[in-house]
């Protein structure tokens, strides 16, 4: 049974808080109503609770609340988000409210938003390939089924289409349920139009749920969006047994809307200003990502993290490296010689990867090609690095014929259309194209049944 409280002992605003006095029984998490004098009422949620004061943070912004005429209800309960299988093929602002025009949702149950905490020994590894239709990824750095993995982007690259197509894209095992959940975390309205046109272009709309917290919104609901997205991800996941891929973006937008929240509440700054407890905050998002067992369904993330100056080191991607199980890294340099997506395999990879590729999952030569074109492309990249000081013409044979593969990687491989969709098979058929350029000699990765078996055009 709960206990709602009423008070109207606001004692300051500062920033997206509320402090209210002469509060008794309040509780970490716990919800409020923001009743203001015009009849409008605001949600907040309680940060802090000591000596009888409550620290509580608005969602929403905090203009229009006057200490003396506002009254603050603490409703005895934590955050609770209806869901339900309606929502499916739904839009949704960042606090949860359908911005569509179709009805509002009759949810059948409620979750807090903040999750369950796993038990450890309940989680299964992931295992399960997860095709996304695009050969960097399938190819080199595998998505496996209940993973999380990031995009490391940069400002101005196209990470907003690529995790578009990805959601477009992806599948899972014939007969199995898939659904996209999608939370944009401070986009803007062009970036959110993007979305939801390409979604309903290709068909998947009514297989998704999209929250869009937009960048003129109030930031502090930032907070809020992905856990919103995370609740409807394990209702369809685990109560109704579905494979979801969850994409938040930018999760660089709710670290700062976290470094906001922390400095309104005056908190010593840990590196560059963010809050100390980054780590933990992140982690609480990240690893609501998995399977249980005894539950038929799963959740994948696939995190947009835009960095800073292009910075890696910055502790946002910093961070996110250590919690997450690998990373997707979109290159610059790539971009600009006009390589679509440019994901650049040498600093990306899939910690799960192995669990997902081989016989009966991808193909069985699929590790040994991915990692002889790992290698030749490294290879490469030495050959255009010694080109440039001492001209083509002074390289060896060996060295222009791997410079000769690098451009023929970064145009045949890497780069396709935001539309074209690659099985598995087309993508190591590419990549068994590429290698068999090269000379027996050098394909020290694979082993020799498979090159006897799938190498093309052979050459001594």
């Amino acid at each position: 049974m709960k206990f709602e409280i009423d008070y109207k002992t606001i004692e300051s605003v500062a920033g997206p808080l509320v402090v209210v006095k002469n509060v008794r029984r309040a509780a970490y998490n716990e919800i409020v109503r923001i009743n203001l004098q015009n009849g409008e009422s605001r949600l907040g949620q309680v940060l802090e609770t000591a000596d009888g004061y409550a620290v509580v943070q608005v969602f929403g912004p905090t203009n229009g609340i006057n200490i003396n005429k506002t009254s603050v209800t603490f409703l005895g309960e934590t955050f609770q988000f209806g869901v339900s299988d309606d929502m499916l093929g739904r839009v949704f602002d960042g606090q949860g409210k359908p911005i569509d025009i179709k009805a509002e949702v009759v949810s059948s149950e409620k979750f807090d938003v903040n999750g369950s905490p796993i038990n450890p020994i309940s989680r299964t590894m992931p295992s399960d390939f997860i095709e996304t239709g695009v050969s960097s990824i399938d190819g080199l750095m595998t998505l496996v089924r209940g993973q999380k993995l990031p995009i490391f982007s940069g400002s101005g690259l196209p990470h907003n289409e690529l995790a578009a197509q990805v959601a477009k894209q992806a599948s899972v095992k014939s007969g199995e349920e898939f659904a996209v959940v999608f939370a944009g975390i401070g986009i803007t309205h062009d970036d959110a139009s993007f979305f939801i046109n390409e979604f309903k272009s290709a068909g998947s709309l009514s297989r998704s749920v999209a929250f869009m917290n937009l960048a003129d919104d109030p930031s502090i609901e930032r907070i809020l969006t992905p856990r919103l997205a995370l609740t409807t991800a394990e209702y369809l996941a685990y109560e109704k047994g579905m494979h979801v891929l969850v994409i938040l973006n930018d999760m660089t937008n709710y670290a700062e809307a976290l470094r906001e929240l922390s400095s309104a509440r005056e908190e010593v700054p840990g590196r560059r200003g963010y809050p100390g407890y980054m780590y933990t905050d992140l982690a609480g998002i990240y690893e609501r990502a998995g399977i249980v067992k005894g539950k038929r369904g799963s959740i994948t993330q696939l995190d947009v993290v835009t960095m800073p100056g292009d910075d890696v080191t910055h502790p946002i991607p910093d961070l996110t490296g250590y919690i997450t199980e690998g990373q997707v890294f979109m290159s610059r340099e790539l971009y600009n010689r006009g390589v679509y997506p440019p994901v650049n395999p040498l600093g990306s990879l899939s910690r799960l990867m192995n669990n997902g590729i081989g016989v009966g999952k991808t193909r069985e030569d699929h590790r040994g090609v991915a990692d002889q074109l790992y290698g030749a492309y490294a290879k490469s990249q030495d050959s255009r690095s010694l080109s440039a000081i001492v001209g083509v013409e002074a390289l060896s044979d060996t060295d222009k014929l791997y410079l000769k593969f690098g451009e023929g990687f970064e145009k045949q491989f890497l780069s396709q259309g935001n539309d074209q969709r690659r099985t598995i098979e087309e993508t190591l058929e590419i990549g068994w194209d590429l290698l068999s350029a090269l000379p027996d000699g050098e394909l020290t990765r694979i082993k020799r049944e498979f090159i006897a078996k799938y190498r093309k055009n052979k050459k001594d």
